[in-house]
């Protein structure tokens, strides 16, 4: 069990995968998730209240299955989904309870005021200093692309609406790796875009531009590392502060959350390398996996960019060209604006601009702090879902006692398939 401002959430350890039924009982308010073919492990305990649970009751569901009855204080919405096995932790099933009073059209309105914030982009042009980078046959050195690209990809950043930019290095400084992806942690970023020129030994003939991110192998050493070093322990990932958890749930915790950024990662990858494509050859034509350290921040969605191949004569005349920069600078923005429309994060400019597009009327903050929280069905104002990793449009449908065709037409939608952190419209009434 952990309990945060806005929800109270339990995570149930499995030892396979599992049926099951979540379903809500009224006066008292319960939840109750019922188990198909399921026993309680040997010793098992039920957790103490706390946040908007009162208690946790366990027995059997027919002849071979487990009932779990989770006593609320009050109404709620809850919301489940399953994990498959990762980072040591094996099958999980999270149920996150929202107080019915800020769920939906509430949380919207709370994480979106009017005064939108700018999204935050890291930018970080790799090497720099005493690290030089890979060289060309030409001489030219990969942290001077490097820089010069992230310059003009910054410039470009803080000129579109609703966006603002942040480098790691502005000169030709040498940053340590764990040391850049920090730096987007604490200026708390959206998106970090690390920028690199390829490199290929003994002066083979590959060039093109290529996306990574981060592998399944760097996740699980990065998460090892944080649970393994106590001053980590105050430190918040994904909003959540680590201080006073168990390993257990510190590592789960961790899990969900650098799960949620690869999701992220994998997204706007995606994006940024259809925009690249119209400018120079893909060495790779799907984003990539590596366990490179940049890209290890729990939190904080991160791409690297190899724009090109340094190594390469022909790349080699393209990244020392001024004009091929700006069209590499503007290929990633483009990507990466299209991550943020798609995608938005709440609270921000993109984020009521995508409302906007939707008619989807996001109340303010004050409308948020009225007693009730939850506006009429005869006010106009819809619910705004974002979709998490696992979710189906017959589930959300389900949630929110609405048809899939409703959602379909709210959103102009032509297939049943719904993307991870993409934005909904939700039809009321």
């Amino acid at each position: 069990m952990s309990t945060s401002d806005q929800h109270t959430r339990a995570v149930f350890d499995l030892s396979g995968p599992v049926d099951y039924k979540l379903f809500q009982l009224k006066n008292p308010d319960r939840v109750v998730l019922d188990f198909s073919r399921a026993h309680l492990a040997k010793g098992f305990q039920s957790p103490d209240g706390g946040g908007l649970l009162k208690d946790v009751r366990t027995g059997k569901h027919g002849r071979h299955g487990v009932r779990v009855v989770l006593d609320m204080k009050a109404g709620v919405r809850p919301k489940s989904f399953l994990l498959d096995p990762s980072g040591g932790n094996g099958y999980r099933l999270v149920l996150d309870m929202y107080p019915s009073s800020d769920a939906g059209r509430a949380i919207v309105r709370r994480t979106a005021p009017v005064s939108q914030r700018k999204v935050l982009v890291a930018i970080d042009p790799g090497h720099g200093g005493k690290d030089s980078g890979a060289h060309g046959p030409g001489g030219l050195e990969e942290k001077t692309v490097t820089l010069a690209i992230a310059k003009r990809l910054a410039a470009l950043v803080d000129k579109q609406p609703g966006m603002q930019a942040i480098l790691t290095r502005d000169d030709d400084t040498y940053i340590p790796l764990e040391r850049r992806f920090e730096i987007a942690r604490q200026h708390k970023a959206d998106l970090f875009v690390s920028i690199h020129a390829n490199s290929c030994p003994n002066h083979c003939s590959a060039r093109g531009a290529s996306v990574w991110v981060l592998s399944t192998h760097g996740k699980e050493s990065e998460a090892g590392k944080w649970l393994a070093r106590s001053e980590n322990a105050s430190d918040l990932v994904g909003g959540v502060s680590l201080d006073n958890r168990s390993h257990t749930l510190a590592a789960v915790l961790l899990d969900l959350s650098q799960g949620a950024s690869m999701q992220a990662s994998k997204q706007v990858g995606h994006d940024v390398l259809g925009a690249l494509k119209g400018i120079i050859p893909l060495y790779k034509p799907r984003v990539q996996h590596a366990n490179f350290v940049v890209l290890r921040s729990p939190d904080v969605p991160s791409i690297l960019v190899e724009t090109a191949f340094i190594s390469n004569r022909h790349d080699e005349r393209l990244l020392r060209s001024p004009r091929y920069r700006q069209k590499m600078a503007r290929a990633i923005l483009k990507g990466v604006e299209h991550y943020f429309t798609t995608t938005p994060p709440q609270g921000t400019w993109f984020a009521a601009q995508w409302a906007k597009k939707h008619g989807v009327k996001i109340a303010s903050t004050e409308a948020a702090s009225s007693s009730s929280g939850v506006a009429s069905a005869d006010s106009g104002v819809q619910d705004l879902h974002k979709v998490s990793n696992g979710e189906t449009l017959s589930g959300i449908a389900h949630q929110y006692g609405v048809s899939m065709d409703a959602i379909k037409n709210a959103n102009n939608m032509d297939s049943n398939m719904v993307r991870a952190g993409s934005m909904l419209a939700i039809p009321t009434g």
